[in-house]
């Protein structure tokens, strides 16, 4: 008998091997927040987009910031950052590409405010009113009116916008 003849073993075998091909594709890090990575263009395997999000700490008082972030899947837990400092995470976009990542943000005589720091529609549209970002560059607290800006990092153009009317 050969190999050929069982064609349960080459079952087997194909079945295993994408087993295999999708273990090695996910990102299995335990690091809620991890660095910048630098190389690639970020996709994995099957071509989610991993995406980079830095929030910076401006808030005119120069007061500690307290920031808690999640998505339907993940919470990122509460991060206390110092006047000045940023705090950043990377995650990639699921597919179909809904993934929001929303985030509460507090700090002494600041409020109680909201925001969607990362949206599909928003910062992952290529046709959106604001471009596509991969690293998408937030400063929270600098102006009253508009008060979380997204920094394009190849020069000094802001997008700017209020904090989230709903909870």
């Amino acid at each position: 008998m050969t190999f050929t003849n069982k064609p349960h073993y080459i079952l087997m075998f194909m079945i295993s091997s994408i087993l295999v091909l999708f273990a090695t594709s996910l990102d299995i890090s335990n690091d809620a927040a991890e660095g910048p990575s630098s190389g690639s263009s970020g996709d994995n395997f099957l071509n989610q987009a991993k995406r980079h999000v830095v929030i910076h700490n401006v808030v005119a008082n120069r007061k500690p910031l307290n920031v808690h972030c999640k998505s339907s899947e993940v919470d990122l837990g509460v991060i206390q950052m110092p006047w000045g400092h940023t705090w950043d995470f990377s995650f990639y976009i699921n597919s179909p590409p809904t993934t929001k990542y929303r985030c509460h943000f507090t700090w002494y005589k600041g409020g109680d405010h909201y925001f969607d720091i990362f949206l599909v529609s928003r910062d992952d549209n290529p046709f959106g009113k604001t471009p596509a970002c991969t690293e998408c560059i937030w400063d929270v607290g600098r102006d009253k009116v508009y008060p979380m800006c997204r920094k394009n990092p190849g020069g000094s153009e802001s997008y700017c916008f209020k904090w989230d009317v709903n909870t």
